[in-house]
């Protein structure tokens, strides 16, 4: 197969002017996609930008409105008490506070007149006829009210408030003063300093009813969004323009930036068409290559995974032993997947005198080694059972067989000798979980002491403990594959196995066959060897 490094130099041809000629219609799609995306984004930035000034400006009443509210109902409370109200209005009103005049006007008389002021004289003082009409005709009570002095020589915004179901209440009236010329520039932290703005008295954008503006010339120009925010009983009208660019500077620039890097591109598309031609040839030879290699993969998967089954079935028992008044069954399940070999065994011994020891273990890892070590133990085992069937016994002499020597493996694993015609049972366990016991009242796992598993220390004591059992109890010895999930707490898996084999009365092989194939084969990733016994009487 020749390899694509000898390529020559790229001649002029069609298929590279007409990927030029793609390249330069799609960059030119992009970039008048790129402007009409930037200018819509812009519109929406600027909208949200005067609502969200709006609802800062509405904000603003509360603040406004409640120290004019409280002073109502004070002097409502206190019978217009001068005194009681200068005091209570005394920290809004002065120099760089909320207020330059707050005056306190009783309703329902005559002669409208102030009868209590802190500060400035109130403009509204000096108009009689207005403060007249704005008192009973253009306010309302409850609400914060406005009036404003806009061609005054001394311009303002005023606020009243009076509190609703007096006839013949008390009016809190606050002046505020506006700037000379209207300007008023926000800070350059603000969050609203990229915005021209203009806010006006009522629904009107006229100049002659603009509050403030950071602008020396009115109207708006531009682009621009507009709002109108309640303000008690009134509104005001905020115009806003964008100094520059809301969404950024590189938003603006990104067309030109989409028009030079779509025609470098196109350049390197053109100059590259003609090598990924010469190269085409090249991959499906590579494709075929990869294919039949492919093919010789999963064979050899198939082929290994077979093996490794058929290598898991002959390192355990070919048949387990008949013995008179038990019934004694076994079942291994491999993992789901993988092609592993893995360290779980069993074995069932008849040790004379009427008894048999039930052996199941679990070797640490996977593979070839953890097999050959799995059927180290097993003989092993075997041998130190013929000496001597107690599981106290099998297990030390094991572990002193496995730490005589270098290793770096563990095993954890369970002995069981049961006397048939006593009814006894005598367990040992190194690290393995308990068994099942299963009988007339229910199931429950065998309660041992916690014991090292082989290979972790030396002369280790492993003790055991002997139980009497009922006629047709059943014995349920398991390695950790039948209960154990990823993501999950082994209580879990052990409830779970108890309910599955005492749901129902079962025949042993019916229940090892059931265990074996709801739980082991339930998603595992771990091979699971399932012994059981059951006295016939």
């Amino acid at each position: 197969m020749k390899a694509p490094g000898s390529l020559g130099r790229w001649p002029p041809s069609w298929v590279a002017v007409a990927a030029l000629l793609t390249g330069l219609i799609v960059t030119g799609a992009l970039v008048l996609t790129s402007a009409a995306v930037y200018t819509r984004s812009e519109r929406r930035l600027l909208n949200l930008r005067v609502r969200e000034l709006s609802l800062v400006l509405a904000a603003t009443a509360p603040s406004i409105q409640t120290p004019l509210a409280s002073a109502a109902e004070l002097a409502n409370a206190t019978g217009g008490s001068s005194q009681k109200f200068r005091e209570f209005m005394a920290p809004y009103v002065g120099p760089g506070r909320q207020f330059t005049s707050v005056s306190l006007w009783p309703l329902g008389t005559s002669h409208l007149a102030p009868s209590a002021v802190l500060g400035s004289a109130p403009v509204l003082a000096s108009m009689p006829e207005r403060a007249t009409q704005f008192f009973t005709r253009s306010t309302r009570a409850g609400v914060l009210n406005l009036t404003s002095f806009l061609s005054s020589p001394h311009p303002a915004l005023g606020f009243d408030f009076s509190a609703p179901g007096r006839a013949h209440g008390f009016a809190v009236y606050a002046e505020k003063p506006l700037p000379a010329d209207r300007r008023s520039s926000l800070e350059k932290n603000s969050a609203f300093s990229d915005l021209n703005y203009a806010l006006y008295l009522g629904h009107s954008e006229r100049t002659s009813d603009v509050l403030v503006t950071s602008l020396q010339r009115l109207p708006v120009e531009g682009r621009q969004a507009a709002d109108v925010v309640p303000f008690g009983a009134g509104v005001f009208t905020i115009v806003v323009s964008p100094i520059g660019s809301l969404g950024g500077a590189f938003f603006e620039r990104l067309p030109w930036i989409i028009a030079l890097v779509g025609l470098l591109v196109s350049l390197a598309a053109a100059l590259m068409t003609d090598r990924l031609a010469r190269r085409r040839r090249y991959a499906e030879q590579l494709v075929g290559v990869l294919d039949q290699v492919a093919a010789e993969n999963r064979e050899m998967y198939t082929e290994q995974r077979s093996i490794a089954q058929t290598l898991q079935h002959a390192l355990l028992p070919d048949a387990l032993p008949d013995f008179d008044g038990l019934q004694v069954g076994a079942r291994y399940v491999p993992a789901a997947s993988g092609i592993d070999v893995g360290g779980d065994w069993y074995d069932t011994v008849p040790v004379g005198d009427g008894q048999m020891l039930i052996m199941i273990g679990d070797v640490s890892g996977h593979g070839l080694r953890a097999a050959t070590t799995m059927a180290s133990l097993r003989h092993a085992a075997l041998a130190y059972a013929a000496q001597d069937p107690s599981p106290s016994f099998v297990l030390a002499q094991l572990s002193d067989f496995v730490n005589s020597g270098a290793h770096d493996y563990f095993a954890t694993m369970l002995c069981a000798l049961i006397d048939v015609g006593a009814h006894r049972l005598t367990v040992a366990s190194a690290g393995h979980i308990p068994p099942l016991l299963i009988d007339g009242t229910g199931g429950q796992f065998v309660e041992l002491d916690a014991n090292v598993p082989i290979g972790v220390m030396r002369k280790s004591p492993y003790l055991q403990k002997t139980f009497s059992v009922g006629p047709d109890t059943t014995l349920i010895a398991f390695t950790d594959g039948l209960v154990e999930r990823r993501g999950e707490v082994l209580d879990v898996g052990l409830a779970r196995l108890r309910e599955a084999a005492t749901h129902a009365a079962l025949s042993l092989e019916d229940l090892l066959s059931e265990l074996a194939q709801g739980l082991a084969s339930e998603g595992h990733h771990d091979d699971t060897a399932i012994v059981g016994i059951r006295w016939q009487n």
